[in-house]
Order: C-alpha cells, then sequence, then structure tokens
C-alpha cells in the first residue's frame, strides 16, 4: 500500500529543474517538464543519470560515487556542483536558488491525486425543537439532516499478483466529525449518533442530493442519482478523528476504472508546499495551495460534545467548511495528512491531522475489522501506564535532508502501580530512549512518539524500553503484550 521510491529520485526530480542547465545544458524546450530520471550507467566510480522531458528529449550528467555502486544524495550533487562551477555555495544556499519544481510537475501530482479523492454526503435523523414566547410551548420537527465532507482512497484488496481485486473492497478516510453528528436524534437515528447513511463520489463523476418527497416516516427522502457509491462504515476514533468506510471495487471501478490508492509521503517539514484537496463549502472538489506553516500545533475540538485536545499540522491553505476529511498532500503528490479544522476568522490557519496519526489510527481500525473477532470494533492501544514531561527542546537541523526537526528529551513523569510500565521496572525520572517493538528500535525524540507508535502495536507483539537512569542506559526485559490485558479500546 504505501509504495517507496528510492528518496534520491524524489530529490533530483527536484534538483535537475533548475539544475540540468548547470551540469548538462537543458536540451528540452522551455514549456518540457521532467517526466523521469534514471540511472542509465555507471563505470563504478561513476554513475550516468538520463533525464527524460515530457517532449521526448534528454539529457545526462554524472556524478561520482564515494564507493562502487553508491547510490547519489543530494549533498553528492550539491558537491559535483560545487566541483563542476568551481562556486563555494552552502548546502543551503543551494537548496533556495537550486531546488524548486515547476508547476507542470505540480500539476501533474495534483491530477493524479484526484483519483485518489472522494466528496462525501451523510444522512442523520435530527429533532429540533422550537419554543414559542406567546402562547409559550414548545414544538418539535424530526427530519433528515445531510452533512458534508471529503475523503481519500486509502487502500484497495488486491489479488496474490498486486492488482487490485475487482470483487474485493476499496477503503476510505475520512474524519470521524464527518460520520458522527451529536445533534443527531439516537433513537429515531438508529440507535447511533452515527450517519445512517453515507453516500460518496468520485472526482469527475460528481453529484449532489436532492430532496425527493418523503419517505414512509415522513422525513425528507434524498436522491444522489448515478455516480453515488454506497459507502459502509468500518470504524473510527473520536480521539484521532478518524473514520474509514469501505466501498466494494466494483462499485468504484464502474465510476472510474483508474481510481486508485493514496501514496504516502515518508516524512513532511515545515516551509514545505502542499495542497490540500476537498469539497469546499460543497461546491465539488477542488485543489488549493499552500506551505505547511507548523508541525505540531495543539487544537481543541468538540466533536461528541466533549472537548479534546487534537496534535495537528498548521497550513495556510485556503480550506473550508466540506474539506473536512480531504487529503494534504505534498508537491509530489504523496499524502501527509487528513484536513479536519480551520479558524473561521482567518483563511491563513487551518489544520490537518498528521500523517502518523491518520496511518496509525487507519491501520490499527483495519486490524481489528479483519481480524475475524467481530467483538473487536475501532481502534485499540497498548496502556503504558505513565505520564511524562519533556526537556532541552530545541530544532535540529539535518544538512542532508536541508530541513530540520524539533527534538526534545521524555522522561517518565509518573509510574502507575501494577501497570505495563512498572512490571518493565521502569521508574520515574528515566530518561526514554527508544520503544524497541518485535525487534525494531523506534527512537522516542518527541513527547507525541510514543502515542504514534503505540497505534502501531498489534497484540503479541513483543516489546522492550531503552532508557536511561543516573547516566546508564539500559534496557528492559522483553514483554508479550496481550490483548485484554495491556490493550484498551479508543473512545
Amino acid at each position: 500500500m504505501k509504495r517507496k521510491m528510492r528518496p534520491v529520485l524524489l530529490a533530483l526530480l527536484a534538483v535537475v529543474l533548475a539544475f540540468a542547465l548547470v551540469l548538462a545544458g537543458c536540451s528540452a524546450s522551455d514549456s518540457a517538464y521532467v517526466t523521469s530520471i534514471e540511472k542509465t550507467g555507471s563505470d563504478g566510480l561513476q554513475d550516468i543519470y538520463t533525464i527524460t522531458y515530457s517532449d521526448g528529449t534528454t539529457d545526462t550528467f554524472t556524478v561520482t560515487n564515494g564507493s562502487d555502486g553508491e547510490d547519489i544524495t543530494i549533498t553528492d550533487i550539491w558537491q559535483a556542483y560545487m566541483e563542476e562551477t568551481g562556486t563555494e555555495i552552502s548546502f543551503s544556499e543551494f537548496l533556495s536558488q537550486y531546488l524548486t519544481v515547476s508547476d507542470e510537475t505540480t500539476a501533474l501530482s495534483v491530477q493524479e491525486s484526484l483519483l485518489s479523492s472522494m466528496k462525501v454526503y451523510t444522512e442523520f435523523v435530527v429533532t429540533e425543537t422550537t419554543q414559542s414566547m406567546y402562547p409559550p410551548h414548545y414544538t418539535s420537527e424530526t427530519d433528515i439532516e445531510v452533512l458534508q465532507g471529503s475523503a481519500v482512497i486509502w487502500s484497495m484488496d488486491t489479488e496474490t499478483d498486486g492488482s487490485v481485486d475487482a470483487d474485493g473492497y476499496t477503503y476510505i478516510v475520512t474524519n470521524y466529525h464527518v460520520v458522527y453528528n451529536d445533534e443527531a436524534d439516537t433513537e429515531k437515528n438508529g440507535g447511533t449518533d452515527l450517519a445512517r447513511k453515507i453516500t460518496g463520489y468520485l472526482y469527475g463523476s460528481e453529484g449532489a442530493p436532492a430532496a425527493s418527497g418523503t419517505d414512509e416516516n415522513g422525513y425528507t427522502a434524498y436522491t444522489y442519482g448515478d455516480y453515488a457509491i454506497g459507502l459502509e462504515y468500518v470504524g473510527g476514533s473520536v480521539l484521532s478523528d478518524i473514520a474509514v468506510l469501505r466501498a466494494d471495487t466494483a462499485d468504484i471501478l464502474a465510476i472510474n476504472e483508474q481510481a486508485q490508492a493514496v501514496t504516502l509521503a515518508d516524512d513532511y517539514y515545515v516551509g514545505q508546499t502542499v495542497y490540500a484537496v476537498g469539497n469546499a463549502e460543497g461546491m465539488g472538489l477542488s485543489a488549493v495551495q499552500g506551505i505547511i506553516s507548523t508541525e505540531d500545533e495543539l487544537i481543541t475540538l468538540s466533536i461528541d460534545g466533549t472537548t479534546r485536545t487534537y496534535r495537528s499540522l498548521r497550513i495556510d491553505a485556503s480550506t473550508h467548511e466540506g474539506n473536512s476529511g480531504g487529503g494534504l498532500f505534498n508537491s509530489s503528490g504523496e499524502l501527509v495528512g487528513i484536513t479536519n479544522a480551520g479558524y473561521m476568522a482567518t483563511d491563513g490557519m487551518n489544520y490537518a491531522i498528521p500523517l502518523e496519526i491518520a496511518e496509525g489510527t487507519v491501520e490499527n481500525i483495519l486490524y481489528y475489522a479483519n481480524d475475524g473477532d467481530e467483538s473487536t470494533n475501532g481502534a485499540y492501544r497498548i496502556t503504558l501506564g505513565v505520564t511524562v514531561r519533556t526537556e532541552n527542546a530545541r530544532n535540529v537541523y539535518d544538512a542532508d535532508k536541508g530541513y530540520g526537526k524539533v527534538q526534545e528529551d521524555v522522561y517518565l513523569y509518573t509510574v502507575e502501580e501494577g501497570s505495563l510500565a512498572d512490571s518493565l521496572g521502569l521508574n520515574a525520572g528515566d530518561k526514554l530512549v527508544s520503544i524497541i517493538v518485535n525487534g525494531e528500535e523506534h527512537a522516542i525524540t518527541r513527547q507525541y512518539d510514543i502515542s504514534d507508535l503505540i497505534l502501531t502495536i498489534r497484540p503479541n507483539s513483543t516489546v522492550q524500553i531503552r532508557y536511561e537512569r543516573e547516566g546508564a542506559e539500559m534496557t528492559t526485559s522483553e514483554t508479550t503484550v496481550v490483548f485484554g490485558t495491556h490493550f484498551s479500546q479508543m473512545a
């Protein structure tokens, strides 16, 4: 589901748009854009790369490797630039001058992401009570309320050869608050505040609900048209504001055989160009561009009547009501988040659920939806039984990547007696270094690394914790986490 590409290829795609002129002399026309970059030859010490443009023309350039067969990185290109031009330039200056992506390349990414985008309508039974002053009395009216939002195609069931299984399911992700309404009349809405009907549309094959008389209950009935795709609720979490839906893949492909799942990004950073795709103001799917303004901001939302704090990406892309649940993509068309909130007073402060939370929650929900146990529904996570505090927060710049990340030291503040952490021998005051899950080590450099990671831990996984105590680094014994003992369901 997560299709990986060598990091060097992404770096080259961005750099060569400006850099090919320096190294090789661009033979492509001014309106052409890069379509591919491939290593086409090597003598062991030098690799030859061929750039192919949209008009069919090509360029080549060579980069000297540090060792036989080693893949080049963006820093290799920076060094090659200085050697071939005799110019001394800092890495950050090089990035600012030459790391550019053309409008044409971004447009292609937007076009591809549209194949993974949907708009969503949800129906609820709502009873509204009004008060009349003269004479004083109350009247109630029950009818259907239709809410609107957006979504992305997360995954599509596949055959053994990796092709799409036309007889399987397509899984779709949106916000929990798109499919939940705390104003629903629970009794008349089927005993739940979740939507009684969910309908989706693919980009280019869009429609909208239209009132068409009344149903057997006297409620307004809606028709959705030929392009409507019925969606089924799989599971969700109000704590993450994520919901997973599904549709028969055959129904998706019947509307557009090119529909596809999103590609997930490996990372994101402040200042990165992003664009959001969503059903803004119910006017149909559209794309808006901006940057990531902050990668870690706490906002408060009240989805089910309880006010909670959510870690979010802040973006300056102009999103509106109806964008909720839509995809936030980088300029390569990779998903970095799910848009979910914004300040009504300004267009420049809008928010998205970070990819780590979205991915962790979605895969968690899908695991328990498909585990063969009908009693498990939604998302579950282990409970460590700790609270933490942080010190020494600082921005750590990575010259190879060309951007920085905030890091902090994470210490245990309290350890609950009898908890999983207590059984592992952890104490208040211990500094967390990493958590090892099934032998794979995950560094803890932010407080939220813990909550992100525990979303990914499954029953019968092995867990160890590496920590520092009084200047010495130690590792706990290995413990197998058990469902029903160490896990609790997320709201």
